[in-house]
């Protein structure tokens, strides 16, 4: 059972993947897209919330696109996950007692245990983890940078 949504685990890949390919040149949202085969106009939103978290920086022009905004072991998995669910229209509606008031509070205690663990686990560490599986190919793993 997964319990993140696709949206939460594209940006954690988004992010990943730029840090594995942003140097020396910002990482394009269309070659991003092509390599997790999803049309590029599909990821700009999150591209653009995770710009606003802070995680990604946008670099306009001809080269341009997207490259981290800290180190890559500044950025947690629960920094990605938060910024991809930054929606101020995702509170309740108040049309359940219920909801509102009993399985809302218990559902959310878990997801503060969940985002817990997922800010022990680094985008250096992800990086690390998809360079040992080759998952890039021929990648330089010092490709990390200091802000």
């Amino acid at each position: 059972m997964m319990l993140l949504p696709r949206r939460a685990l594209l940006a954690i890949a988004a992010v990943v993947d730029v840090a594995a390919h942003a140097r020396p040149t910002p990482v394009a949202a269309k070659a991003l897209a092509a390599r997790h085969n999803l049309p590029p106009r599909h990821l700009e939103t999150l591209l653009q919330s995770l710009v606003r978290a802070n995680i990604l920086k946008g670099v306009r022009g001809p080269r341009g696109g997207y490259e981290l905004a800290r180190e890559r072991r500044k950025i947690s998995a629960g920094d990605i996950v938060r910024a991809a669910h930054a929606d101020p229209d995702a509170d309740s509606d108040g049309a359940s007692k219920l909801i509102d008031e009993v399985i809302a509070p218990i559902v959310g205690e878990a997801g503060q245990s969940f985002l817990a663990a997922l800010d022990r686990i680094h985008v250096d560490e992800l990086c690390n983890r998809a360079q040992a599986g080759a998952v890039f190919g021929n990648i330089d793993a010092k490709a990390d940078f200091n802000i």
